[in-house]
């Protein structure tokens, strides 16, 4: 007779636990143990978690896995402030996983597709195609992939957070969640959802949800359902180009839902929520990055709380654009300004590393 696999511990929420621990006839007090060995002591495997009884170890050995990712490979960047991974699934596909240390906080930007539907022209993911979706377990285990490589790391004075005498807290710690990485969030909404509320337990690794990104590239039905169901966590929204034809022409999911739609739907968030939405603008040389566009984007936004983060383009084998130059983004940035408009250049991280998401998974 055989029996079905364990399921994956990380697939579930601290309530959805201490349900099935109660449902195999032990107490939740064992649940709420189970959680803190995992989440807040780091442990791995059920050897390392001697205080729970012996019959209660045994019975979650046959119904629950803690297997972690597998790195596959990883890369570190001669900035050395950032890592990028190529992280294994129990089905052998392959997922990317990059770690960005900035002064006084640690990012992990993770993925929440193996591959990705949208198909944006420049995105070394989007030009694989969409192969299936991540599971709220294998979410959160790209976040518990980076604690680990952090506990292993020690203690980091200078870039972390002051250390506290909690046994928890001698190690760096997570600060930070993009899920920016390969895939596009909002079309696996509830396991990234599922996967959100998980970092976010009190009594794990406790991430704040201003702490927490969701990156969309203009999935209209998901941006209307993040403000209906009042999520706490940041939105950011690709935008890329600041009329519909060449909003299109970069990012085809533009053609399902128009640029003047994506509009509508983030005003519609920022007025449910009274909330900032960051626009992503990735800087094409010649392509995006002129005072005209950047006059056109103030236009776009006027009116609405929003941000810019602007992004010099990461290139790809996949597309001949290059990143605009140090001096055309300040001048983009500038503009911007003048019409009240904040904006940010973001810091270039990870270049020599093939750092963009899906530029490790798809190498040959």
């Amino acid at each position: 007779m055989s029996f079905p696999p364990p399921a994956s511990f990380f697939d579930l929420t601290r309530d959805e636990l201490r349900l099935e621990v109660v449902r195999w006839g032990f107490s939740p007090v064992h649940a709420a143990r189970l959680w803190t060995y995992v989440y807040l002591d780091g442990a791995r495997s059920l050897a390392a978690m001697p205080e729970l009884p012996e019959r209660f170890r045994n019975r979650v050995a046959q119904e629950l896995c803690f297997e972690p990712l597998t790195i596959v490979s990883e890369a570190h960047s001669t900035d050395g402030f950032t890592r990028k991974y190529l992280l294994g699934l129990a089905d052998g596909r392959r997922i990317e996983t990059v770690l960005m240390r900035f002064t006084g906080r640690v990012t992990a930007c993770v993925s929440s597709q193996v591959g990705c539907a949208m198909g944006c022209a420049f995105c070394a993911t989007g030009q694989m195609g969409f192969v299936r979706q991540l599971t709220p377990g294998e979410i959160v285990g790209q976040a518990m992939h980076i604690d680990r490589v952090l506990r292993a790391a020690g203690p980091r004075a200078a870039l972390a957070q002051p250390l506290s005498n909690s046994p928890h807290e001698r190690h760096e710690r997570l600060r930070n969640i993009v899920l920016m990485g390969m895939g596009e969030p909002l079309h696996n909404y509830e396991a990234v959802m599922t996967a959100v509320n998980i970092l976010r337990d009190p009594g794990g690794l406790a991430l704040g949800a201003k702490k927490i990104t969701i990156s969309t590239v203009g999935v209209v039905p998901g941006i209307i359902r993040l403000a209906d169901e009042a999520r706490p966590s940041h939105l950011a929204v690709s935008l890329h180009a600041a009329t519909q034809e060449e909003r299109a022409a970069l990012v085809p999911v533009a053609k399902q839902w128009p640029l003047d739609a994506l509009m509508d739907a983030c005003r519609y968030y920022a007025r449910k929520l009274d909330r900032r939405i960051f626009f992503e603008w990735a800087l094409i040389a010649g392509q995006n990055d002129s005072p005209e566009q950047a006059q056109a984007v103030a236009r776009l936004l006027r009116g609405l709380p929003a941000q810019v983060n602007l992004i010099p383009l990461n290139p790809t084998d996949g597309y001949d654009g290059g990143p605009a130059g140090h001096t055309t983004a300040r001048h983009f940035q500038e503009i911007l300004a003048e019409h009240g408009l904040p904006s940010t250049v973001r810091q270039r991280r990870g270049i020599d590393i093939a750092a963009g998401c899906g530029q490790l998974a798809s190498a040959k």
